[in-house]
């Protein structure tokens, strides 16, 4: 089993979480030389916090464990597409690369909707992987808005 590979059944462990919670089931983890700096799951409902995204979590995250806004180096693995709000945080930390598992058609930031990660006048490039795991994450996401229906 490659590393990516298990960096994200970690996030997929950490979406389980916020699923328990009756929120969307995203998890995401921050990858610095090997080892994990940062989790986070997806909790905005149960936190009242709009911005308590699985990315946004993990990146607070990693950056207070780093003493540092910025995360040069970093990976970031979420199971689903980032939208514009934590697509433009991992520009502004400084995220190597993106690695996530599935699409999101409505509000994908990393080129289902829009692709913030290719405007030209972004001074960091985020260097982006789809599809890893991306079974296992949609089917997940399928069941859980199935359940709620």
């Amino acid at each position: 089993m490659s590393d990516d590979t298990r960096w994200m059944q970690r996030a997929l462990e950490l979406a389980r979480r916020a699923e328990a919670a009756g929120e969307v089931p995203v998890g995401a983890v921050v990858v610095l030389d090997g080892e994990i700096i940062g989790e986070g799951w997806n909790h905005p409902i149960s936190g009242c916090d709009v911005t308590a995204h699985a990315e946004i979590m993990a990146l607070r995250q990693a950056c207070e464990q780093q003493q540092n806004y910025r995360l040069p180096g970093a990976d970031l693995f979420v199971t689903l597409e980032p939208c514009v709000m934590c697509a433009g945080a991992l520009v502004h930390a400084r995220i190597r690369r993106l690695i996530y598992a599935t699409t999101e058609p409505k509000t994908g930031a990393a080129g289902s909707c829009v692709d913030v990660f290719s405007l030209p006048n972004l001074n960091h490039r985020v260097h982006c992987e789809p599809g890893l795991l991306a079974d296992q994450s949609s089917e997940m996401l399928r069941a859980f808005f199935r359940a709620r229906r």
